[in-house]
C-alpha cells in the first residue's frame, strides 16, 4: 500500500471517529476542500471547523470504500455513508471523492456527494 493510500485510509478512519487531531494530522496547512454544490474553504482552521458538518446530522459518519485507485499524486476513491439525522432516521449518501496529495499529505480534496432516498442507486 502506497503512502498516499495510507493517509487516505488514516484520514478517513479518523472521520469514522469523528478524530479531529487525527484528520487533520493528514491534511497540508493549505489545503482545500470542496464539495461540489455545497461548499468551498481553504485553510486547517476552517476545515476543523467544517469536520462536524451540519448540527441536523450526528457525528460520526458510517463511511465504506467501494473503491480507490491512485494515479501519481491523485488517489481517486468512491465510497458509500451513512448518518444518523437529529431528528430521526438516517441519510445514506453514494460519495467520489478526489484527493490530491503533496507530501504524503492531503492538499486538496474535492467530492461529489449524492443523497440516496430510495435504494442504491437513487
Amino acid at each position: 500500500m502506497s503512502r498516499n493510500i495510507e493517509t487516505v485510509n488514516a484520514y478517513l478512519d479518523g472521520f469514522r471517529k469523528n478524530d479531529h487531531e487525527q484528520i487533520l494530522s493528514c491534511l497540508t496547512d493549505d489545503i482545500e476542500w470542496t464539495v461540489f454544490g455545497a461548499f468551498h474553504l481553504t485553510g486547517k482552521e476552517a476545515y476543523d471547523k467544517a469536520i462536524d458538518g451540519p448540527p441536523e446530522l450526528l457525528d460520526p459518519p458510517r463511511l465504506e470504500v467501494v473503491r480507490m485507485v491512485e494515479q501519481g499524486d491523485v488517489v481517486m476513491a468512491e465510497l458509500t455513508g451513512t448518518v444518523e439525522r437529529a431528528a430521526g432516521g438516517e441519510l445514506r449518501l453514494s460519495m467520489a471523492e478526489v484527493f490530491v496529495m503533496r507530501d504524503g499529505r492531503i492538499a486538496e480534496r474535492r467530492a461529489w456527494v449524492v443523497e440516496l432516498k430510495e435504494n442504491d442507486h437513487r
